[in-house]
């Protein structure tokens, strides 16, 4: 099954605030041997969040959104959830005891609508507040957050998902060409897709103080697929003349 991530917020799309979800769910995901197929990005506003969500249930991929479930003007997450499913809005249960558990006498109607998913949800746990998130379908609906989102997005990996975890073997190895023309090797990309059936990639680079002008020349899939797509690389480049070095040399350590 293909993973995305929705991130949503006026402050990400005005630059008030720097998305750190997208590179932490690649990280969350890839610990469990899994990848991310798609990022997308939305405001806070209502008919087109929606229509987002919409788009996204129709996808039927494991999806986790982050921002919006609050109870403040500008969050619309739940709401515009609701409306794409076509169900009410309604208090789950299980979000009315966790938060009358937590807030007890202080716990206002405001502090309850939190508590208000689309019917047919069901919880996700909040180790932070106990103020939960919630899934419908596929979709898994998160704080805005990230030191409440995401632990709750690796309570839903290993809870619900932990029998996707590292099903597939999957390698990238690249090398750094220097003199090439990525044009020119574009049959020679293509022939090796088809020869090992990994996915050829090239990312040209205009270069740096540290590093001239380059392109990085690679491979991902299967690891023995990887390994020999990678052979025939250095091969033929070696055999262009051309100056190269393993990726992996250029970069700090760990």
């Amino acid at each position: 099954m293909a993973f995305g991530v929705l991130i949503i917020g006026d402050e990400i799309l005005s630059g008030r605030r720097q998305d750190k979800h997208l590179a932490k769910a690649i990280e969350l995901l890839a610990a469990r041997g899994l990848q991310l197929a798609w990022a997308r990005y939305c405001g806070d506003d209502r008919p087109l969040l929606t229509e987002t969500i919409r788009q996204t249930f129709a996808t039927g991929d494991i999806v986790f959104s982050f921002g919006g479930i609050g109870a403040t003007p500008d969050d619309h997450t739940r709401q515009s959830a609701a409306a794409a499913a076509g169900v009410a809005l309604a208090l789950h249960p299980e979000a009315e005891a966790a938060m009358r558990e937590r807030f007890g006498a202080e716990l206002t109607p405001q502090r309850l609508k939190l508590g208000e998913f689309p019917l047919g949800s069901r919880c996700i746990p909040n180790p932070y507040n106990r103020v939960p998130g919630f899934a419908f379908g596929t979709h898994h609906f998160l704080p805005g957050f990230p030191e409440m989102s995401w632990p709750m997005m690796e309570w839903v990996l290993d809870n619900w998902f932990a029998g996707l975890h590292h099903q597939r073997a999957h390698a990238e190895q690249s090398i750094l060409v220097f003199g090439a023309r990525e044009g020119n090797l574009i049959s020679f990309m293509e022939a090796l897709e088809a020869r090992h059936g990994v996915t050829i990639f090239s990312l040209p680079h205009l270069g740096s103080e540290s590093l001239r002008q380059h392109i990085e020349l690679g491979a991902k899939g299967e690891p023995a697929a990887v390994l020999a797509a990678l052979d025939e690389i250095r091969a033929e480049m070696t055999r262009q003349r051309f100056e190269w070095l393993p990726a992996e040399d250029t970069r700090p350590a760990a």
